[in-house]
């Protein structure tokens, strides 16, 4: 039987593989985890194109990260235009919900119906290209986002797979473990587990203190028959980086000069030892 074919289906046609990265818990750094898999898959290959959907439509995290705080979404006549994290090069897009708002401060009040149709219009209206990589950072749960999610992208399901991320803390693996049923009720394929924030890494002489505990997102993986990605603990210096958003108020803050000037957030993020640790964990997910 022939798949049907929608303007969803069509717009990702070129998109190689499709990762979502869920949390079945608000807090555990799952959009911290999705920006460092992009940049990573971005490194991968000076040939690699990457894109990076921030579906958390209330929460909208990943242009402070990127740095693209301020930064304009455009109009073509293909559709919109994603901001390019890395200028020029145009290998890492981006799409937020967080640059259509007048003011950053600004909250998004929807309802379900709302919500589906803006993540219609990100996945069919944005004008992609193609990507090696789309990266989908998703809010915590399993709500309205993660249902409209799969059933613009039926068509693409063999496309598909996913992260779940959690902390060692036996709260967050309670609900690691129903985003992890979720999965399977939808038949969404895991590529693995991440358990983050699995110690803390001193910024002085840069041991490792277990705060949190550690080990639980491991055993979670073994009980449940998931490959275990690895462990980030939490550092100092990547959650600086993150935070330290470049804001842009001019008319033109889509320019090349301002996109290249921000992305020098990737030399400083591979200097971090969490880009050691993460380089393991995308060869898993890779692989």
């Amino acid at each position: 039987m022939a798949v049907l074919e929608t303007p969803v289906s069509k717009r990702l046609a070129s998109v190689k593989h499709i990762i979502i990265v869920l949390s079945g818990k608000g807090g555990v750094g799952k959009s911290s985890v999705s920006t460092q898999l992009a940049l990573n898959l971005y490194q991968s290959s000076s040939m690699a194109r990457v894109g990076l959907l921030d579906v958390d439509l209330t929460g909208p995290s990943i242009p402070r990260m990127l740095g693209l705080d301020g930064y304009a979404v455009h109009q073509s006549s293909d559709g919109w235009v994603p901001v390019y994290a890395d200028g020029a090069d145009a290998r890492l897009a981006c799409m937020s919900v967080g640059f259509l708002l007048k003011n950053k401060g600004d909250s998004v009040v929807w309802r379900g119906p709302k919500k589906n149709g803006m993540i219609r219009q990100f996945l069919s209206d944005v004008r992609w290209g193609e990507l090696d990589y789309l990266v989908i950072d998703t809010p915590p749960g399993t709500s309205d986002e993660h249902l409209s999610l799969l059933e613009h992208m039926a068509p693409l399901h063999s496309r598909l797979s996913s992260v779940i991320v959690t902390t060692p803390q036996a709260v967050a693996l309670m609900d690691a473990m129903k985003c992890l049923s979720f999965t399977r009720a939808v038949n969404l394929p895991v590529l693995g587990l991440i358990e983050n924030m699995s110690g803390y890494v001193c910024p002085c002489c840069g041991e490792v203190s277990n705060v949190f505990s550690t080990g639980g997102g491991e055993e979670m993986a073994r009980r449940e028959a998931l490959k275990f990605l690895g462990r980030l603990p939490v550092d100092t210096e990547l959650v600086s980086l993150l935070d330290a958003s470049v804001t842009s108020s001019s008319a033109d803050a889509n320019s090349t000069e301002k996109s290249a000037d921000s992305f020098r957030l990737l030399e400083r993020y591979l200097n971090t030892s969490s880009a050691k640790l993460f380089k393991h964990i995308m060869d898993g997910i890779i692989a």
